[in-house]
């Protein structure tokens, strides 16, 4: 079996209401992923601006744009310049009130490789996403790249197995999730440790699953509520990437600004399915319920 390996960069950041700052600073940390070897760089979900779901506000579509367009073609040039894969997480203007939550894919060499827009979308206080997202409608479909084929999902797709066995029955390499995940102030702490724990062993059962690496980034800090309705979001960060058996490979601080590069050995995915065949062993005529909503 030939071994297969690549290096893999995340850059965790704290945006602000400034878009092309926030745009150059990721600039700046994809450069320095690149420059330790990164060949797949991943972003956070929504990084060009500050997470604007927090109300409900006609003013934000104005946020949005089209792909391709002014944004693609920014990170396309990164892509290209640093001879990297790139995924991105852009709020996408289909149509005149028609909307998505979208990540765009690039190859190394800047083109666009795939995109995949976000397919379960929440509703609840301060993640008010469904008044700004069309739910996707490209299935969940892996986008091939130079470096493999990639399963990426957005956020709130982290917690639904159907969406990750269902890309890693079309032959993805790797689970890939853009996140904007946080807490309210109010919350306990041990409140917030339950979450944020929860967040990881969904994400590594996942990774246990399937035999596949797990990639999240999240973003950080706090974000202030506009309507002041709330205190605000204190995204956790905690960004990480862990093996095929749910082993933690990386992961970032809670509280600060982070990008780090680190290697994933993509055969272990076949050594880990040949010890634990859970592929195999699936009863999959017995499975027809699973499309029902719920059995009474």
């Amino acid at each position: 079996m030939t071994e297969k390996k690549i290096i893999v960069g995340l850059v965790q950041q704290h945006n602000t209401a400034e878009i092309a700052d926030n745009k150059n600073r990721l600039k700046q940390r994809i450069e320095q992923c690149a420059a330790q070897g990164a060949r797949l760089v991943v972003l956070q979900e929504l990084h060009n601006s500050l997470y604007f779901c927090q109300t409900e506000s006609t003013d934000c579509f104005d946020l949005a744009e089209p792909i391709p367009g002014e944004s693609t073609e920014f990170y396309s040039h990164i892509a290209r310049d640093l001879h990297i894969v790139l995924v991105t997480s852009l709020f996408e203007r289909r149509a005149a009130g028609l909307y998505h939550n979208t990540a765009v894919v690039f190859d190394c060499d800047g083109s666009i490789a795939g995109k995949y827009r976000k397919m379960h979308i929440p509703d609840d206080p301060a993640y008010y996403e469904k008044f700004y997202f069309t739910p996707g409608d490209l299935g969940f479909s892996p986008i091939k790249t130079s470096i493999g084929t990639l399963g990426v999902l957005v956020c709130w797709d982290q917690w639904y197995p159907e969406a990750a066995r269902l890309m890693a029955l079309q032959g993805a390499d790797l689970l890939i999730y853009p996140t904007a995940i946080g807490w309210e102030s109010t919350d306990t702490p041990e409140e917030k440790a339950r979450q944020q724990n929860a967040w990881i062993i969904s994400q590594r059962g996942h990774a246990v699953a399937n035999g596949l690496p797990v990639v999240a980034v999240n973003r950080v800090g706090h974000e202030p509520d506009p309507s002041g309705q709330t205190n605000g979001i204190q995204f956790w960060g905690h960004s990480f990437v862990c093996g095929p058996q749910g082993e933690i490979l990386t992961a970032a601080p809670d509280d600060e600004e982070w990008c780090d590069v680190v290697e994933i050995d993509l055969t272990r995915s076949e050594n880990v399915r040949r010890w634990w065949p859970f592929l195999r062993d699936r009863r999959i005529d017995a499975y027809g319920n699973i499309t029902r909503r719920f059995i009474d």
